[in-house]
């Protein structure tokens, strides 16, 4: 990837396994992607068309001209410009690089990015927890991404310059494969993940610390005017993340949902499954979160310090959305899963490093109630609009706190420290967006 360091004021590094993956995955899954998208890059040769100026609409008939620079939503070109990890030893010490984009495909969109959201995730990537650093290179991450559309490809429908729109945590992906075609572009075996990878031209993925990302349209999902950018912009991952299976194990009236830790997952889970109509029980550490779980829409609120915490929910619970990622010693699977009702799901959302796996786990634990283990990676386009939809119709407002993206340090060291309350969102700073 070409790169100039600006050495100014403002850290990042991702690992060849996929950094940018949502709190949400199994160490395997991010294995298996890592190792697809690097046989992704010489298998997918994507077709490349003509690019639409600002003043066009994707549904023009196509030309043949060359991909060129994007114009910016306001004026002049759109410069990539982004805060990035430069030493892998000094994790938060970010500094401001230019780079060097992918081709904008036909069916690509561009965004010059207002927000992005600080995830979990990043931190273990650029503590190197997922693996070593690729590389030399400067690492851009951030994958909670929103902002204006500057320019899109000739063969996109959905959006058009101008509009409101947001990127998680995959860029691309192979759009051919069984998942693809059914509408589960997330979990494609190819997915191109949002930073440290590479796009099937070569190039390499940057994060949403940027002033502009370019994403395959299945991967950019429309924000209704009912909803902030500022608000929007964490729900591209740690909201989608919980969304998803939310919406998949059915959450509604009359269901139990437990949530087990009151973070950045935690809080919109919380969020989403009260919105949902859901009975809510917040499993947390103390009691210093409990009131603020109680505004967000918990029903009842249970410290897993205290002794046998678990025991009055034996076979109480359809769902179990587990969003931390590291389990105290209380935390075992039997104790997990026992809480669970008949056919209940047990789903894994916190990603911890790779050599801290679930504690052990015998058949028996499984067949007391019928219940099953799941995880998530993040949420297909068609979640995310399910997602947004919820959000505008409930007026659903995430608990947040705003920082330049000049001070993503402070984030960053906040989020690692636990004084994230509850999502740390950036604005960026480099080139403000109109």
């Amino acid at each position: 990837m070409d790169m100039q360091i600006i050495r100014t004021s403002a850290g990042s590094q991702s690992p060849p396994i996929p950094s940018g993956v949502p709190l949400g995955v199994s160490a395997c899954a991010i294995r298996r992607i890592a190792a697809s998208c690097n046989e992704g890059r010489s298998e997918m040769k994507k077709a490349r068309g003509a690019v639409l100026p600002a003043s066009h609409h994707g549904n023009h008939p196509a030309t043949s001209r060359s991909p060129t620079r994007a114009p910016m939503s306001t004026t002049g070109e759109l410069e990539f410009k982004a805060y990035a990890m430069t030493d892998p030893s000094a994790w938060s010490d970010l500094e401001v690089v230019s780079f060097k984009p992918k081709d904008l495909g036909p069916e690509d969109v561009e965004l010059a990015v207002t927000h992005c959201g600080v995830c979990g995730s990043d931190l273990h990537v650029l503590q190197q927890h997922w693996g070593k650093a690729a590389g030399d290179k400067p690492v851009i991450v951030g994958h909670e991404i929103v902002g204006k559309v500057t320019r899109v490809g000739e063969r996109v429908k959905g959006v058009r310059p101008g509009d409101r729109v947001g990127v998680g945590g995959g860029l691309d992906s192979c759009r051919e494969c069984r998942a693809c075609k059914a509408g589960y572009e997330n979990y494609c075996p190819r997915m191109v993940i949002t930073p440290n990878a590479a796009h099937y031209d070569g190039v390499s993925t940057q994060g949403g610390f940027a002033t502009g990302v370019r994403a395959h349209e299945s991967f950019v999902f429309p924000i209704p005017d009912k909803v902030e950018l500022r608000h929007a912009a964490s729900m591209m991952c740690a909201g989608v993340t919980v969304f998803n299976p939310l919406r998949q194990y059915g959450c509604a009236p009359g269901k139990k949902v437990g949530v087990i830790g009151v973070g950045g997952l935690g809080h919109y889970a919380i969020l989403f499954a009260k919105a949902m109509g859901a009975e809510v029980f917040a499993f947390t550490r103390g009691t210093a979160k409990a009131d603020d779980a109680r505004k967000m829409g918990a029903d009842h609120v249970v410290d897993t310090t205290a002794e046998g915490w678990w025991q009055p929910y034996d076979l109480t619970l359809d769902i179990i959305i587990s969003t931390i990622d590291r389990l105290a010693p209380s935390m075992t699977m039997a104790n997990l899963l026992g809480m669970l009702f008949v056919h209940g799901t047990f789903v894994a959302v916190g990603l911890p490093p790779l050599a801290e796996p679930l504690p052990p786990i015998h058949p028996f634990m499984l067949s007391k109630n019928g219940s099953s283990i799941s995880g998530t990676l993040v949420g297909s386009k068609s979640d995310a609009q399910a997602m947004l939809e919820l959000v505008a119709e409930k007026n659903v407002v995430p608990w947040i706190e705003e920082l330049p993206m000049s001070q993503a340090k402070v984030a960053l060291e906040g989020l690692h420290t636990g004084k994230a309350r509850y999502r740390y969102v950036l604005t960026q700073d480099i080139i403000p967006v109109a």
